[in-house]
């Protein structure tokens, strides 16, 4: 038979009690003084808890819910291209505007006129309405603030700016006319030998300066535009076509408006998380039932969100609403 090993022997393949042995008495040791003084064990997390949640205060400053920050790598490969492009190619949205060399979106906005019951947005009701539409764009602040060429507003609106007419029927090849290429203004073309003969939508562009001290105004007045379009397409009582829009903010602001919809939920499913981590420990039997080691459970999560976040912001770490979700993972654990 084997012998029983000397508990003093070192570490060895044979021997994995060296390790086991030391946590067992330092775990006793700490069981033993909880046991006679449980008031600081108590009392401290709880204070500390408390100073370091603090941090919150800071939250309404370091919340970050850019989507290129979240979601793209910081030093990733597009952008230091895009980065390259910008110190080679740079440009001049105030006096050489030019939407094909923008290294992003650009700010801008856009409308897309439907013709109504399947016409043409060619058709003469229809196109008075566009221009109607784009008249009422085309007010004394954008005039100020848009992306600029030759000392005008650049149109990348070619129809509009040859056109006060509709186009006759057959008078627009498609999808380049006069080397301008319709592709992205005209949808829903129907064509014969190459001229159209009918488009059922027109997509119109306003690009505004991004760069230099009109960059702020740029994103105030496209502010105003979401926030006024709708009760101006009211106000002109359109019959014959349709109207949406869409802005350079447009993503972003949606992106914030669904994460705080979303956030009053947490609170009801935070509650039941905890209902049920409480309730799957209980037990009709008084030696079994782990209510109290549940709920303390639940407590101390709770505290170490507080504290961890709370440090976090008092140390300027920028807060996004993805780590909202750590709770219900610690919670899981």
């Amino acid at each position: 038979m084997e012998e029983p090993r000397d508990p003093t022997e070192r570490c060895t393949f044979r021997n994995t009690d060296c390790l086991e042995r030391p946590l067992r008495r330092l775990f006793e040791g700490l069981a033993s003084g909880v046991a006679a003084c449980p008031w600081p064990f108590l009392l401290v997390p709880v204070l500390l808890s408390g100073v370091l949640g603090a941090g919150f205060i800071f939250l309404p400053q370091r919340q970050a819910n850019d989507i290129e920050r979240q979601f793209t790598p910081t030093w990733g490969p597009a952008k230091a291209e895009r980065d390259f492009v910008r110190r080679h190619f740079p440009h001049n949205d105030s006096e050489r505007f030019s939407a094909p060399r923008l290294t992003t979106e650009g700010a801008y906005a856009a409308l897309i006129a439907v013709a109504t019951n399947g016409t043409s947005v060619l058709e003469p009701a229809a196109w008075a309405e566009v221009l109607q539409l784009n008249a009422t764009v085309h007010d004394a602040e954008y005039e100020r603030l848009c992306a600029r060429t030759a000392g005008r507003c650049a149109s990348p609106n070619p129809l509009l700016s040859r056109h006060a007419t509709p186009p006759e029927p057959g008078s627009l090849r498609f999808p380049v006319n006069d080397s301008v290429f319709l592709g992205t203004a005209l949808g829903g073309v129907e064509t014969d030998g190459g001229r159209v003969r009918r488009a059922r939508a027109l997509k119109l562009m306003y690009y505004l300066r991004e760069d230099g001290p009109g960059a702020q105004d740029s994103r105030q007045w496209l502010q105003s535009f979401l926030q006024n379009i709708t009760s101006k397409v009211a106000e002109l009582r359109l019959v014959s076509i349709q109207v949406t829009y869409f802005t350079s903010l447009s993503r972003q602001q949606e992106f914030e408006g669904n994460t705080k919809s979303v956030i009053p939920l947490f609170s009801v499913t935070y509650f039941l998380t905890i209902t049920f981590a409480v309730v799957s420990c209980l037990r009709l039997s008084c030696i079994r039932n782990n209510i109290w080691l549940a709920s303390c459970g639940v407590l101390s999560s709770g505290l170490a969100v507080l504290s961890s976040f709370g440090l976090m912001l008092f140390c300027g770490v920028p807060f996004v609403v993805t780590v909202a979700n750590a709770p219900f993972l610690i919670l899981g654990k």
